[in-house]
């Protein structure tokens, strides 16, 4: 009769774990600690469920035509005594006769699905070209940095003006209604590159002389696999800091482009083009048009803004205070 030879099972790292490691890391201890940094987390998520869940959020659809009556426009917020005020629109409605509260919460999630999409062009683009910089040096390094540096020196919004206002004149403004939204990604996502790629250069700078970088080398390992799958992963902390204040740099382009007509269409509204939109009855009385959207994004930029410089400085050690 044999021995059967003992086998040892492999325990595998359980969510619970890895639960319990997250809440006893230095980032969830930090998270705690700072009030301004929950009530920001929770206000942006609250407003990210609303908008993406606009369709079960907003009591009336600004997109179906047989729910909007032309006959309830400029209707002012509930808390305004009118006649013509009914009780049915919270917020009240715009000039077109659409619940102004839930043209926002249609109006918002188009407003962050250009940032969000902007930023992740910009964030490839800067990325790749930000690793060949700085792990090949050189001319290259040169070329590509004087290339930043000339994008730098033209303003997100001259270089969107320029190209969107030269779109709209070359193929017509019904053709750029239907790709806007396609239009403003590109657009804001290739003006502001280069802010990725100095700062991906500056840490393969700091990386590529370290020693787990050169045993990668000495092993043979191609320059791809050593600047994506080893140098990337250590710069990711500057990139997270870098794209929450993008976006919220990026909604505020589509908001400024939309105020000049070059942004989404009416029949698309973002928070821009609501804005944009009840500019002209702002002095006529009906304010709420304007100034509620205009809330809703100083709302939704500030909390990412907030965000953004928590998170610069849980992620830089030498911010920290203890």
């Amino acid at each position: 009769m044999t021995d059967t030879p003992n086998i040892v099972p492999m325990v595998l790292p359980d969510k619970a774990s890895k639960l319990k490691q997250f809440r006893e890391s230095h980032f969830w201890h930090r998270f705690r600690q700072d009030k301004v940094a929950i009530v920001s987390f929770t206000m942006l998520l609250v407003l990210i469920i609303l908008s993406v869940g606009a369709g079960l959020f907003a009591p009336y659809d600004p997109y179906d035509l047989s729910q909007i009556d032309i006959l309830d426009s400029e209707l002012p917020p509930v808390w305004i005594e009118n006649d013509d005020n009914d009780g049915r629109f919270l917020l009240g409605t715009d000039a077109q006769g659409r619940d102004l509260f839930s043209t926002i919460l249609y109006g918002m999630r188009i407003s962050l699905t250009i940032g969000l999409f902007a930023v992740l062009l910009q964030a490839i683009i800067g990325i790749v070209i930000g690793l060949l910089a700085g792990y090949y040096g050189g001319r290259l390094d040169s070329l590509l940095m004087r290339f930043a540096d000339v994008q730098l020196s033209f303003s997100t919004l001259m270089v969107a003006i320029i190209v969107l206002a030269v779109f709209q004149a070359a193929f017509g403004a019904e053709l750029y209604q239907q790709l806007a939204l396609i239009m403003l990604i590109v657009v804001i996502g290739i003006a502001e590159w280069p802010q990725y790629a100095r700062t991906i250069r500056a840490s393969v700078l700091a990386e590529k002389n370290k020693e787990y970088v050169e045993a990668a080398q000495v092993i043979g390992l191609s320059s791809r696999r050593i600047m994506f799958r080893h140098i990337l992963p250590n710069t990711l902390s500057p990139i997270l800091v870098i794209s929450t204040v993008q976006v919220a740099n990026a909604i505020i382009a589509e908001a400024s482009l939309s105020f000049l007509g070059l942004g989404m269409p009416v029949s698309q509204p973002s928070l821009g083009s609501l804005i944009s939109s009840g500019f002209d009855y702002i002095f006529s009385g009906s304010w709420w048009i304007t100034i509620i959207p205009g809330i809703a994004l100083v709302v939704l930029v500030l909390v990412m803004n907030l965000l953004g410089d928590w998170l610069r400085d849980v992620l830089n050690p030498r911010l920290y205070k203890g």
